[in-house]
């Protein structure tokens, strides 16, 4: 085998562990953050998806019912920043995602340029969502690995990092 080959085959095997040490928690602490800011924005009275929350969620009056959705939101993100807190967090995803997606249904008109493939700006914010499901799959996935090696680590003095 030549150096050359040796050594992307070593590089590749680097960053393929770097990837593997830091992917989780970064994924973690992104949809954390995103969560967050995102939540804040509309008991601030910020957020641009404002009018299509209150339009989606028409039952209840904007002024409840944005601002608890942003707080849940917040929620959710805190909950996704702290690794023991995973399952809480897509727990509480779960009811915050189905409802991202009543607009598809609920309000086609303001989704939907040509159905089905053709989204408005907020139909693709919506579909957007279906990036935040897989990434809270992906963290949810390494809960029991991630207790296991807090166990492991705890018995050698050692400290978890995702």
């Amino acid at each position: 085998m030549s150096g050359l080959s040796r050594l992307l085959r070593q590089t590749d095997s680097f960053v393929i562990r770097f990837m593997d040490v830091v992917g989780i928690p970064f994924l973690r602490v992104g949809v954390g953050i995103v969560f967050i800011w995102f939540g804040a924005l509309k008991p601030l009275g910020l957020s641009p998806a404002e009018d299509l929350l209150a339009a989606t969620v028409y039952w209840w009056t904007p002024e409840l019912v944005v601002p608890a959705i942003g707080y849940w939101e917040v929620l959710i993100g805190i909950a996704f920043l702290i690794p023991s807190m995973t399952r809480v967090a897509i727990f509480l995803l779960a009811p915050q995602m189905a409802g991202t997606f009543l607009p598809l249904v609920l309000l086609p008109e303001v989704v939907w340029t040509s159905f089905p493939l053709g989204l408005t700006l907020e139909g693709q914010y919506i579909i957007k969502n279906l990036v935040v499901i897989g990434a809270a799959l992906v963290i949810g996935s390494r809960v029991e690995a991630l207790r296991v090696t807090r166990l492991d680590q705890a018995r050698t003095g050692q400290v978890a990092t995702q």
